[in-house]
């Protein structure tokens, strides 16, 4: 047994399951995302009537889900170079789900991408499909050992963080994933577009039938326009990934409590008319520095 297997046992301790869950879910990274994307989708659009089955929609949103990042949050995990755990009740102030909140970054400085099965199944574009991204020596490792199927490499922090750059300049936002097989913390950071995002389509199919459902936790900021600057272009309303923004009659109109506050909005804006600020009526940010503070 190679030593990021035993790693991943030693994580779980005695639930044998969970460990026997993760191992499953990264070394069958693609069939058990596509298989579980198209079960969640047929539950939530056909049986969400029938009450077993919806028990099991809602266990599968508390157990796996996202945190949304705006770039400047997700620097700070592509920068630490020490270990960071966070992993108090507190983080359901950010992480708002009932499950996995634990914030845990050990040897963060070991970093690993591989192909996305989201993007995979979803048929995003082929230059698209390297973009999931693990953080953390244990997670990394484990994927370095076990995933070359899927074209796994190591690379480092500031190589990261120009992935996330470039993803983001072509309209796909920063989520840090948690899940409770996978430890129920994060260290897998990826690349979302809402086409191609099996977690942002979940939570559209589910949000039809119970708009209470979601998978994806807002970032914590809401976006502020500067009318001086605004020139009505229109791109703020085409890089949305969840149409909170919208040109009527010459005015913008904001929808604040759907936006993710992802950031895309203001990091794509050509005049630099919209800027983020902390909207205390959404989850606190995953921000390492007022993590640390706290």
């Amino acid at each position: 047994m190679r030593t990021s297997t035993r790693e991943l046992f030693a994580k779980h301790g005695w639930r044998v399951d969970r460990a026997l869950h993760n191992y499953i879910y990264f070394v069958f990274y693609y069939p058990y995302v596509k298989t579980m994307y198209r079960l969640m989708k047929f539950i939530s659009v056909y049986l969400y009537w029938f009450s077993p089955f919806r028990m099991v929609l809602n266990a599968a949103f508390n157990r796996y889900h996202s945190k949304v990042l705006t770039s400047g949050d997700a620097g700070k995990l592509f920068s630490i170079n020490e270990d960071f755990r966070a992993i108090s009740e507190k983080n359901k102030r950010i992480i708002p789900f009932k499950y996995a909140y634990r914030i845990l970054l050990l040897g963060a400085n070991h970093i690993a991408v591989m192909d996305c099965p989201c993007k995979k199944t979803l048929k995003d574009r082929d230059w698209s499909i390297n973009s999931c991204i693990a953080v953390g020596k244990g997670i990394a490792g484990f994927w370095l050992d076990h995933g070359k199927k899927y074209n796994v490499r190591k690379i480092g922090q500031n190589e990261a963080m120009e992935l996330i750059r470039l993803f983001r300049s072509r309209g796909y936002l920063t989520q840090a994933f948690f899940k409770v097989a996978t430890g129920g913390s994060t260290g897998v950071i990826c690349n979302c577009h809402p086409d191609t995002c099996v977690s942002l389509k979940a939570t559209l199919f589910a949000k039809k039938i119970d708009n209470r459902l979601t998978m994806n936790a807002a970032s914590g900021y809401s976006v502020m326009r500067d009318g001086s600057r605004c020139e009505l272009c229109g791109n703020c309303v085409d890089t949305c990934p969840v149409n909170a923004v919208l040109i009527c009659s010459e005015e913008i109109a904001y929808d604040r409590l759907s936006c993710l506050g992802c950031g895309l909005c203001a990091d794509n804006c050509p005049r630099g008319a919209l800027t983020l600020y902390r909207d205390s009526e959404k989850p606190l940010p995953l921000d390492l520095d007022m993590i640390k503070k706290d």
